[in-house]
């Protein structure tokens, strides 16, 4: 199996980057991290990245005077690396149509949400507030509505009587761990197509790689 490139970009702390990092170390994803790029700087995401000898850049954001010139920096740093897919990993920039438009059926998020539920953010405190059975997280291919995009796979996480919004969090977070390597690894392993009806799986929804899906 070819080796698949990514770019990953972060805006934080990085742990679904380490996440990310840990799964291909154990052989659990087929690709290789080419970059990590922030928009902004001195950020824990960067130092996970640089302790793995992973190239870095920083393109802040707050330097540009727009978010057309922001985006086209960003695209041209991406463009560098010649990604076979970019991963967005707690990203928190809203992307302009012509950068999705570009990157179309290689750019991938995840949501702490089962979307099409809760949009947006806050999305813990309105699962909690709806009195929903259920929770989780989504990863979906990008496109040019917020959160909107083919969903690829999602963790489903049960409501407890007690959760409050920093416990919820916490073991969504969880699942958004076991969750975004395995379905990265759905696309390096060809497994699944996106069409313009969705996405189509090829075999099991998530690949028999060893990761273990089920909730700590």
């Amino acid at each position: 199996m070819n080796t698949v490139k990514l770019v990953v970009l972060i805006s934080g702390s990085g742990t679904n980057l380490q996440a990310i990092i840990e799964a291909i170390e154990k052989g659990l994803v087929h690709a290789e991290i080419s970059a990590v790029i922030s928009n902004r700087p001195d950020v824990r995401g960067l130092a996970r990245a640089r302790d793995q000898h992973i190239a870095t850049e920083v393109i802040d954001h707050k330097q540009f005077t727009d978010r057309h010139r922001f985006d086209q920096a960003l695209l041209e740093a991406i463009e560098s690396y010649q990604p076979d897919l970019v991963i967005l990993a707690g990203f928190m920039r809203i992307l302009t149509d012509r950068f999705v438009t570009h990157f179309h059926g290689k750019m991938l998020n995840i949501h702490p949400s089962l979307l099409p539920k809760y949009k947006g953010l806050n999305t813990h405190a309105r699962a909690i507030e709806a009195a929903e059975s259920e929770h989780g997280c989504s990863v979906h291919f990008v496109n040019n509505e917020l959160d909107s995009g083919a969903v690829i796979g999602q963790f489903k996480v049960p409501l407890r009587m007690n959760d409050t919004v920093e416990t919820l969090s916490k073991r969504v977070q969880i699942a958004e761990h076991k969750l975004y390597p395995a379905c990265i690894e759905l696309l390096c392993q060809k497994r699944i197509q996106l069409t313009p009806e969705g996405v189509e799986h090829r075999g099991q929804l998530l690949p028999d790689s060893g990761l273990d899906l089920t909730e700590d």
